[in-house]
């Protein structure tokens, strides 16, 4: 079942002082756990243009994940003008400047300087539980599975109330298995929440796409029509992460981005 109201360890990262040197200390220090100081075996990618109001939480929550794989977080800067790459090296994380703008340049960059054997997507706005990382790669060990994708929650920061998102976020999940029979299972798949291995998803030409389509579904299904295996749905409660409704807010509110959604939805191929 979804919960209702937003889970306290989201909210600890979500409402944290990020103005607070202890918080970015505590951050670098986990990072530090998470890298093990070894070869990254997961590789975190994270693209962000202006996103200095939520990185370093963004940051926190993933740095503080609970995995035994050694991990590496790549932010590429896609041109911020704002104090976005400062944010990212004062948590101790690396980060890459990508000058061609766009959202798919900037994945490409972080695929191309990615260690990992696996690559996990983020976005710059979303808390990652605790679990997140090993429940997301999990499904990668096995050969037959080429691109996972998971779970997500609305954190409100417009005037829609998180009761209202609890509703609206099973209509969506109708919306997606009604996908994966009316259209393709790689709409459902989101670049703030899926995964892939590194080396094949460099064998499919990264995540260029062609016109009209996104870059995130796009790479899953070129990962699947080439034969590297299924798409796998991780829908463990542990998995679940929490990203702000700011692009519904950008396209007019709840109802309003709905439709707008929906249109998009039945034109991606």
């Amino acid at each position: 079942m979804r919960p209702v109201s937003i889970p306290p360890y989201v909210q600890k990262f979500w409402n944290a002082d990020k103005n607070s040197p202890a918080f970015f200390e505590e951050t670098r220090n986990a990072y530090i756990r998470l890298t093990k100081g070894i070869q990254p075996e997961v590789s975190i990618v994270m693209p962000a243009y202006n996103e200095q109001e939520n990185i370093v939480q963004t940051l926190a929550s993933l740095c503080n994940n609970e995995t035994s794989r050694a991990v590496e977080i790549i932010v590429v800067n896609n041109n911020s003008k704002d104090d976005t790459e400062a944010l990212v090296k004062s948590c101790g994380v690396n980060c890459v400047l990508q000058t061609i703008q766009g959202i798919t340049p900037a994945r490409n960059m972080g695929l191309s300087v990615a260690k990992g054997k696996y690559i996990l997507n983020a976005d710059a706005d979303t808390i990652y539980p605790k679990d997140w990382i090993e429940e997301m790669v999990k499904p990668l060990d096995n050969n037959d599975v080429a691109a996972v994708y998971g779970r997500f929650s609305f954190i409100p920061v417009g005037s829609t109330g998180r009761g209202t998102y609890f509703f609206y976020e099973y209509f969506a999940d109708f919306t997606r298995k009604l996908n994966k029979y009316i259209k393709d299972e790689a709409v459902n798949v989101y670049g703030f929440n899926s995964g892939f291995r590194r080396l094949q998803g460099l064998e499919v030409d990264s995540f260029n796409h062609p016109p009209g389509t996104n870059e995130d579904g796009w790479m899953a299904l070129k990962l699947r029509n080439k034969g590297f295996g299924k798409l796998y749905y991780v829908n463990n409660i542990k998995a679940l992460v929490w990203t702000t409704d700011r692009r519904i807010q950008i396209d007019g509110g709840l109802w309003k981005g709905t439709l707008k959604r929906l249109k998009r939805v039945i034109l991606r191929r």
